[in-house]
């Protein structure tokens, strides 16, 4: 009997740049690929929100969708399953007398329970889960410090990782992979099996996006291969913010950061240095910088008051304001546009989210935890530590202070509509 490793897909729906994957194929005969959809994942929260979205469910099932004919196409397929990965996972390994099971590491704290659950499920039966990192653009052994002594300013993070670190280079995709045999590889959820109300709220999906590796690799080559005329029209469009869009794919893992990096720098290398080619580094680097936040201070960038010791009392009520701001209904007009692209698209750029977070909680007066968990369910690239660790900053409890001090709703909305001209047309 050979060895099998049992391959638990999470938030790395990819085959390219995957060394979880490339190290199972490697050392095992066989392996099985397996995703599971976690109840837990799609519940009601405390906070007058779901923990995903219609949106968000619908680009979730078209990654794994994805992912799986992706492994067809090689000769295998991707086991599905519904429920809690500490029960299913030992039971695959009795029935498919696995060997070792693989996973990538996670630094949230629901997502970091999840992986101690199924690691004392499997010591129990005597099975290795292995943890791998594949999430950032710079591992936490390369970086020029440990995580303990991280600079809390994002600006000096910043200056000295491009300074002292590399990025490494992308794992090559296997070629071939030997599947270990199942007589039944389940089927893909409808969105309303795993949510309340879903068929309400997809009447007001209109989304450009599509989940999966392949449409993330295309969306990639096409941003960075763009010519030069469609490269101009993106910074008239947004002179602001020249938005690359590549965030949902990141989230789910879809597409790795190291990918993105080294594609951008072949397109340097044809093209020249384009002046938005900066912004997505830029991106990753904030990327990176919260995980290993997360990593350095753990749960603090949950709780309402955050990094400060006296912080407003967290009311749970579903006050008329959280709503009518949730709806795109507050009366001011460049807000309430943003959060109904929000709640139809699952996606608004940096900018826009700042503006709608300040607004939430300097003007409005609500905590800014019930935001955050609002941006959670509807967000399609949402990451645990990049969406708290932003809230946070708005918020003024996070642990870059010079950071949390910068947000100012007049300033955020001048900057963005300098003559009004957004609000004199949405009036009209």
């Amino acid at each position: 009997m050979g060895k099998k490793i049992l391959v638990w897909f999470r938030n790395d729906l990819r085959l390219h740049d995957n060394e979880m994957l490339v190290e199972a194929v490697s050392k095992a005969d066989e392996i099985l690929p397996v995703y599971v959809f976690d109840p837990r994942h799609f519940k009601k929260t405390n906070y007058h929100s779901f923990k995903t979205g219609v949106t968000r469910t619908k680009f979730l099932i078209e990654s794994v969708i994805s992912l799986r004919q992706s492994l067809q196409e090689m000769g295998g397929d991707l086991l599905l399953l519904q429920g809690y990965p500490e029960e299913i996972l030992p039971e695959l390994v009795v029935k498919h007398d696995i060997s070792e099971v693989y996973h990538h590491r996670e630094v949230a704290s629901e997502e970091t329970a999840v992986s101690i659950k199924v690691e004392d499920a499997l010591w129990k039966q005597k099975i290795n889960l292995k943890h791998f990192i594949g999430h950032t653009l710079y591992n936490k052994e390369d970086l020029p410090f440990p995580i303990k002594d991280i600079p809390d300013v994002f600006t000096q993070f910043k200056k000295k990782t491009e300074r002292d670190a590399l990025v490494k280079p992308c794992f090559t995709m296997p070629a071939t992979i030997s599947f270990a045999s199942v007589e039944d590889w389940g089927a893909v959820p409808e969105i309303g099996t795993l949510l309340q109300d879903a068929t309400a709220a997809m009447l007001k999906v209109n989304t450009e996006f599509r989940g999966g590796e392949k449409e993330a690799l295309a969306h990639l080559h096409d941003y960075l291969h763009a010519g030069e005329d469609m490269a101009l029209e993106k910074i008239s469009l947004k002179k602001h913010e020249i938005v690359s869009k590549l965030s949902a794919w990141l989230a789910l893992g879809c597409l790795s950061p190291r990918e993105v990096y080294w594609k951008m720098k072949d397109a340097e290398a044809s093209y020249g240095i384009r002046p938005y080619f900066h912004q997505i580094v830029l991106g990753l680097l904030w990327r990176d910088y919260y995980r290993f936040m997360f990593k350095k201070y753990g749960n603090i960038f949950f709780k309402p008051q955050g990094f400060n010791k006296v912080g407003l009392p967290l009311r749970l009520e579903n006050t008329s304001a959280l709503q009518n701001w949730k709806d795109g209904q507050t009366g001011q007009p460049l807000v309430d546009a943003c959060m109904q692209e929000l709640n139809t698209t699952g996606y608004i750029s940096q900018i826009a989210r700042q503006l709608v977070a300040t607004y939430l909680v300097k003007e409005l007066s609500v905590n800014w935890v019930l935001g955050a968990a609002y941006f959670e369910e509807q967000l399609l690239d949402y990451c645990p530590a990049s969406n708290w660790g932003n809230w946070a900053a708005v918020a003024g409890v996070g642990n870059d202070q010079k950071l949390s001090n910068s947000f100012d709703f007049e300033k955020i909305l001048k900057f963005i509509d300098p003559k009004g001209v957004f609000a004199q047309v949405v009036r009209a």
